[in-house]
């Protein structure tokens, strides 16, 4: 709506004049709100903030992340030596075990564990200290390191529970269940990776890995037990519980070449080709601009080929 607005009629023409209330889009290249940086002042408490999260690139978000496994080797086929110098294998003894390369060969449930993985938790890690005191108040002094050598996971599971199969045919490399015996530490040990994701934008805003840890000689320990419940409308979650002895940082500064963090970028518009005459126009003032853009509007009307479409079609130069 404008403050002021007149017109006359010009023959076939209808000339309109008018002073707009809103004038913030007459220049929008020379807008001097384009040349302002985040933050404004970037020495304020404000500024040094919004500096630091540009400079990270946002906050890390708990709902992107990626989990991996690294499968164990699978028992292996113990021979037993005869006097006449020839072996055999007492496959009565590994008959209900997972045998060398079964998990392996599950390569689609397992990337299917990717995007099943409900939730999960980085490990945490702890220093352990112990009171020394000489004088004075005491000191706590390091001595060692250690983890909580167990996280839990959940995983939804389709209709055949075939992620709660998975992990039981991992459970069976460690022990067998038809002779109760339990099989060497390293054939049942794998590894997860835990991948924290980011959107940067030096690769169109898509999810890469930004921050990750691995975790060393894991297996599951506990696949917990599946209610049931007829008043229950959730979808089924199978929750696991991994043994682990250590884990490492897989990334500090960067990962396959993708810088964690940058600088804030000054947006750049671009300016549309309006033809001869609508360039024209764009450099007369804002009040006579509007009349001029109705007289080329009459005009491409009047045109016959702009008659025949509507004004859709019209001669370039117009």
């Amino acid at each position: 709506m404008a403050i002021l607005r007149g017109g006359r009629r010009i023959g076939n023409y209808d000339i309109r004049v008018g002073i707009p209330r809103d004038r913030s889009l007459d220049n929008v290249l020379g807008d001097p709100r384009l040349k302002q940086r985040a933050g404004g002042n970037p020495e304020s408490t404000l500024g040094r903030f919004m500096g630091k999260v540009a400079e990270g690139e946002g906050f890390a978000r708990p709902n992107r992340f990626l989990v991996d496994f690294i499968l164990p080797q699978g028992i292996s086929e113990t021979a037993v030596a005869t006097p006449d110098g020839d072996s055999f294998v007492f496959q009565e003894e590994i008959s209900r075990s997972t045998q060398p390369g079964q998990l392996a060969q599950e390569t689609e449930l397992r990337r299917g564990l990717r995007a099943f993985c409900h939730n999960i938790e980085m490990p945490s890690r702890n220093v352990d200290t112990k009171a020394f005191q000489t004088y004075g108040p005491k000191r706590e002094v390091a001595y060692a390191y250690s983890f909580p050598g167990e996280i839990t996971a959940s995983f939804y599971a389709d209709k055949y529970l075939r992620q709660r199969t998975f992990f039981e045919m991992w459970q069976n490399s460690i022990m067998d269940q038809a002779t109760h015996n339990m099989h060497f530490y390293d054939e049942y040990v794998g590894g997860i990776r835990i991948y924290q994701l980011g959107a940067f934008s030096g690769d169109a805003f898509r999810d890469r890995i930004a921050y990750g840890v691995e975790l060393f000689e894991v297996y599951p320990k506990t696949i917990t037990a599946v209610p049931f419940d007829y008043g229950a409308e959730d979808i089924q979650k199978i929750s696991i519980t991994f043994s682990f002895r250590n884990w490492i940082n897989l990334s500090l500064d960067q990962v396959k070449n993708y810088t964690v963090g940058g600088g804030f970028q000054v947006p750049t518009v671009k300016q549309g080709n309006r033809g001869i005459f609508g360039n024209i126009l764009s450099k007369l003032p804002p009040e006579i601009r509007r009349a001029g853009r109705d007289a080329v509007n009459v005009i491409r009307q009047r045109v016959p080929i702009g008659s025949v479409f509507g004004g859709k079609v019209f001669p370039p130069f117009l």
